[in-house]
């Protein structure tokens, strides 16, 4: 017999060679019906895999994201049998489940798949759903598995293969289609009852821009018809929200191929935008103790070295600057955090100065394939709101729960109320990649445990996702189609101190290594501004909105009135306020203004000139009845303290 035990400590004793099935049958029926897979000892496998020893388990169902992944890593399977079904040539690169759905790359030679295929191709995968398929799991020799794929002529999996050990190779078989898999799947394909392509775009055999363009085609499925219709919806909705559409429409921002892919230009109501961000932060990190720094765009290649940002990044940043100077070399900045540690290093320092927090918007720039590029969430060149905390190593858990409440201030005024924790922990199985000693990552991973444990916060842990210098605590928030994205991290980090030799002056007059922590509220601005955008659906909150007022003159007789009532609401708010002066009819100039999001319309006439007052209309609401200018400023900076909660460090 083994023995079991299940996520409530209980634990149960089966027949060696039992499954995971076993044991949810045990349960009850109902459970079992809806078990996709199982998370034993750590490792997702399937439901129907057999267990020799005594194990942890954990059954997984539509619930569980790791089930939907096991689900989805199946459809793919399914997406490619019917592809190999439809079209006998094709030939196939990799296949994974992702955040929502999945995705294929396949080389259909000289066909060209489009969505004109989709539907042909939904009704395959259905039919061959309804066939009940097991998912079959054999270990293969590499000499075998090479002679399959010979025999197929398919090159991306041979190659895939060359980077296998042999004893290590393993296929799944799904009726005559078989693949090239390390699993985990679902034990067969009968729970799959809804099925979508969703897109079709390219994608370089392996992300290499010198290999060859395949076809990634994009699909999610569902164990119910009603949960598909569901999502459609949403993601017609999403369409309307997406950050590129609105980011046109609003007049926000644009990209241009002359200047270069992955490089936003700023429009000035995008610039008014990011403004009112930088400028809500900045009051913020000022009242909490940050002391604001401005640090070049560039800096000497030995600095990189030093942080260990070259060695890790090097090959993926931007080609080197090369100056007149024999063996020079400059990096476009792709990290503020090693300019931060030379100007803490420019003077010395006392433990009573501690902590020093040095804040910037600093613009870094990293290379992203021309793929990889979307919007405004991932490009080349962006600013982050950075920050770095120099602590001693007493003050770091206190330094790190101020951090936390900082976090949980800025988000919910922001209106991001909902948003994921997640502690990202170095891969115990694979630590020649991060830098710095155990003792240095025991003790940064008990302090992020420590301190969202103090706090009661609702956290995952994932291990493989730490920063090559420390572990941290991530910000997760998901966008209009529930994509999720991390914006704003928290990190310890041991191991620069170390590196830039940091230093300050103890109480026992001895010479200590300070603590470092690295902290974005915003990740990157050019992120959060897309999600905020999604978020809101360009309705931003009044303090924040890039045009708080236009001025509506009812003709042109009354643009000079206008122009009065703009510089009385300017030189009291110093607000920036616009005049819709075009030859249009009122209702015209109304109804842009609500496509444009305005918030407040103030409409001026022969009447409103007369008595000296504006005619105000808020989005959502309609009219407000005539207002002297004085008490209309009064109530909208009525509105905006209302808004924002008081910070208080």
């Amino acid at each position: 017999m083994i023995k079991v035990t299940l996520p409530d400590g209980s634990v149960r004793q089966y027949p060696k060679g039992s499954s995971s099935m076993d044991v949810a049958l045990s349960i009850s029926e109902g459970l079992a019906r809806n078990v996709l897979a199982a998370k034993v000892n750590g490792q997702i496998v399937e439901a129907n895999r057999a267990i020799e020893t005594d194990v942890n388990i954990q059954l997984l169902t539509w619930n569980d994201d790791d089930g939907k992944a096991a689900f989805w890593h199946t459809s793919a399977h399914l997406l490619a049998y019917a592809l190999e079904t439809l079209y006998p040539n094709v030939k196939f690169g990799t296949g994974p489940a992702i955040e929502r759905g999945f995705y294929y790359d396949v080389d259909f030679g000289d066909y060209k798949f489009s969505e004109a295929d989709f539907a042909k191709v939904e009704a395959k995968m259905l039919e061959l759903a309804r066939q009940k398929y097991p998912n079959v799991r054999k270990e293969m020799p590499k000499k075998e598995a090479v002679a399959f794929f010979e025999a197929k002529s398919d090159p991306y999996k041979l190659e895939l293969l060359e980077g296998l050990a042999d004893g290590t190779i393993t296929f799944y078989e799904t009726g005559n289609y078989t693949d090239l898999c390390a699993g985990p799947h679902i034990v067969d394909t009968s729970p799959i009852k809804a099925v979508k392509i969703t897109s079709v775009a390219g994608a370089y055999w392996r992300a290499n821009e010198k290999n060859k363009m395949l076809t990634r085609v994009y699909g999610i499925t569902f164990p119910k018809k009603s949960d598909l219709d569901d999502y459609l919806l949403a993601f017609e909705e999403a369409k309307k929200r997406d950050h590129r559409k609105l980011g046109r429409e609003l007049d926000l921002f644009y990209f241009s191929e002359s200047v270069g892919m992955g490089l936003p230009l700023w429009a000035p109501k995008g610039a008014a935008l990011r403004e009112n961000l930088i400028q809500f932060l900045r009051k913020i990190q000022t009242r909490a103790g940050y002391q604001h720094v401005s640090t070049p765009h560039i800096g000497k290649k030995e600095l990189y070295i030093t942080s260990g940002h070259y060695a890790k990044y090097g090959q993926d940043s931007f080609q080197p600057i090369h100056t007149p100077e024999e063996n020079e070399e400059f990096f476009l900045k792709p990290m503020n955090c090693p300019h931060h540690c030379e100007i803490y290093n420019a003077k010395p320092h006392s433990y009573k100065e501690l902590p020093i927090k040095y804040a910037e918007f600093g613009t870094v720039y990293r290379y992203e394939q021309s793929g990889e590029l979307h919007g405004l969430t991932r490009v080349r060149g962006f600013t982050q709101d950075d920050a770095h905390i120099y602590c001693r190593p007493d003050q770091l858990k206190a330094e790190f729960l101020k951090v936390v409440d900082l976090v949980n201030f800025v988000y919910s005024n922001l209106g991001f109320s909902e948003f994921q924790t997640q502690i990202s922990l170095r891969d115990p199985h694979n630590q020649e990649k991060y830098l710095g000693t155990d003792e240095m990552w025991n003790m940064a991973e008990s302090a992020i445990i420590e301190a969202t444990r103090e706090r009661g916060m609702k956290t995952t842990t994932k291990e493989g996702e730490a920063a090559f210098y420390g572990p941290k605590l991530d910000f997760m928030v998901r966008d209009a189609i529930g994509r999720k994205w991390q914006i704003g991290t928290i990190q310890v980090d041991y191991m620069m101190p170390e590196n830039f030799d940091l230093k300050y002056m103890g109480s026992d007059n001895e010479t200590h290594r300070p603590v470092m922590i690295h902290r974005a509220l915003f990740g990157s601005m050019e992120r959060f501004i897309a999600l905020l955008i999604e978020s809101t659906g360009g309705n931003f909150p009044l303090w924040l909105a890039p045009e708080p007022i236009r001025i509506l003159p009812i003709s042109d007789k009354y643009n000079d009135y206008a122009q009065t009532i703009m510089r009385q609401i300017m030189d009291a708010t110093d607000l920036v306020v616009d005049i819709d002066e075009r030859d249009e009819k009122i209702s015209r100039k109304i109804r842009d203004a609500e496509v444009n999001k305005i918030p407040y319309m103030l409409i001026v006439g022969e009447k409103e000139q007369a008595e000296g007052k504006v005619s105000p209309r808020r989005k959502g609401q309609g009219d407000l009845g005539g207002m002297s200018v004085a008490d209309f400023i009064t109530h909208f900076q009525g509105e905006i303290k209302g808004a924002i909660t008081q910070f208080n460090a």
